[in-house]
């Protein structure tokens, strides 16, 4: 942790921006330094990373099956036997008793195996373990392309708390505003109490809801901090404005698009390759194999001892094995069943989540186009009763309609604009690549 909050200070301090002339810097955040960071330091990543490794090391284990192995091994006794046995006496007729001896008994052996013919059964499980490492390879791009999605909400989801928060603040200075008004013309008795109390109550709802855009606003700001994969004070400006980007997509075939680029597609077709090997290398487990051994040995009771090797070759034929692996290969079987049902299943969700996604991208850009007349609308309303009450035509009722509806407007406007972005991002995901 120590080393990332390091390189998150360094990050930021790359890009900060001087904004008192010099003497002082505000550190600054985009949406691509948050991804970044997130890619360099999000734990997730470190766990698909060791999983990759450790695929890769199964390798390693299966390619050894076709390396030699050998053994060194000594062995000292001390025995106790028959005089006739250790020497290995022959005894002819009716003979007294044998006397025992005690002695030292050495053996050093180096031996040596070979595997010759399998029946290509490891190079099965190589192949197996080579598309696991496949497999893990797209589930770390999956894991990958999670992690950037999740910076990219946190991000907008945090700038449009901050652009709330702000709209929070003007709304309650504004009725504030508007509760002077309304005190300065009942004192004066051109006005009823009633506009004091209704301009008090709009106040008091600004202040709460004041509190709340405050709330989110820490709250998203820890939600960036995970996002990224830090978990340090907030203390950087995020840059990001609210001008949105439309972009052009071609509706048709953008699923296909998504079957071709999605990693939880390439992840299961690896599954699936590894386990059609590892059936055919259970199949072949009841085929026999061949070894070859060596081996020197040094035996006897003492020094200098006697010297030996042997070589051959060895036939292994499986006779009794046949039920399990028969149960192993029908496991086997139903395994890549599995995952080809798999396939089929993620397939259906993967055409409705880009169906979903695009449709969302859509929606967010009419809600842009339809929120941003309204807020002109709203503020020329607000306009208009501001300006009726003030020349005594109108009530404080239709400047706290007003009022609302204007701050309400505002709201929805930053809201689209960063629920367009959020969509563009979740599109991204659903397809499997970016847009750029």
């Amino acid at each position: 942790m120590r080393s990332a909050t390091r390189a998150l200070g360094l990050l930021l301090l790359c890009f900060s921006v001087d904004i008192t002339n010099g003497n002082a810097t505000e550190k600054t955040l985009t949406v691509q330094e948050a991804v970044a960071t997130a890619l360099a330091y999000h734990p997730t990543l470190r766990i698909g990373t060791t999983a990759i490794e450790a695929a890769q090391a199964r390798v390693r284990q299966q390619i050894a099956g076709y390396l030699p192995r050998g053994a060194y091994t000594y062995a000292f006794n001390r025995r106790q036997q028959p005089l006739s046995s250790a020497v290995s006496g022959v005894q002819v007729g009716q003979q007294p008793r044998a006397i025992a001896q005690i002695y030292n008994y050495n053996s050093t052996n180096f031996t040596m195996s070979q595997l010759l013919f399998d029946f290509g059964r490891t190079l099965d499980n190589i192949r197996a373990a080579s598309a696991s490492v496949e497999a893990s390879a797209a589930d770390l791009e999956t894991t990958r392309q999670t992690v950037i999605v999740n910076a990219k909400q946190a991000y907008y989801g945090l700038l449009s708390s901050q652009h709330l928060l702000r709209v929070a603040e003007e709304t309650l200075r504004q009725n504030r505003q508007h509760l002077e008004n309304a005190e300065a013309r009942f004192e004066v008795g051109v006005a009823p109490r009633f506009d004091v109390t209704q301009a008090q109550v709009q106040v008091s709802t600004a202040e709460l809801d004041l509190v709340t855009a405050r709330n989110n606003v820490a709250l998203g700001q820890d939600t960036l901090l995970i996002a990224m994969g830090v978990n340090e004070p907030f203390d950087f400006l995020l840059v990001d404005g609210p001008d949105h980007r439309l972009v052009t997509i071609d509706d048709e075939g953008v699923v296909q698009q998504a079957y071709l680029s999605r990693s939880e597609l390439h992840s299961l077709r690896a599954q699936q390759q590894a386990a059609t090997r590892q059936t055919s290398s259970l199949q072949k487990q009841m085929l026999p194999s061949l070894s070859g051994n060596a081996q020197y040995n040094w035996t006897g009771r003492d020094y200098p001892l006697q010297q030996g090797w042997i070589l051959g070759v060895l036939l292994t034929v499986p006779l009794f094995d046949d039920i399990l692996t028969v149960a192993q290969v029908s496991e086997a079987q139903a395994n890549l069943r599995n995952l080809e049902a798999q396939e089929d299943n993620l397939k259906q969700q993967i055409a409705l989540e880009v169906r979903r996604s695009l449709l969302e991208v859509r929606r967010a850009e009419q809600s842009i186009r339809v929120s941003e007349q309204t807020v002109i609308h709203a503020r020329e309303n607000l306009n208009l009763a501001e300006g009726r009450y003030s020349a005594g035509v109108g009530n404080i009722i239709e400047v706290t309609d007003a009022q609302v509806s204007f701050s309400s407007a505002r709201a929805n406007a930053i809201q689209a604009v960063y629920s367009h972005k959020t969509a563009l991002a979740q599109f991204e995901r659903a397809l499997g690549r970016s847009l750029d």
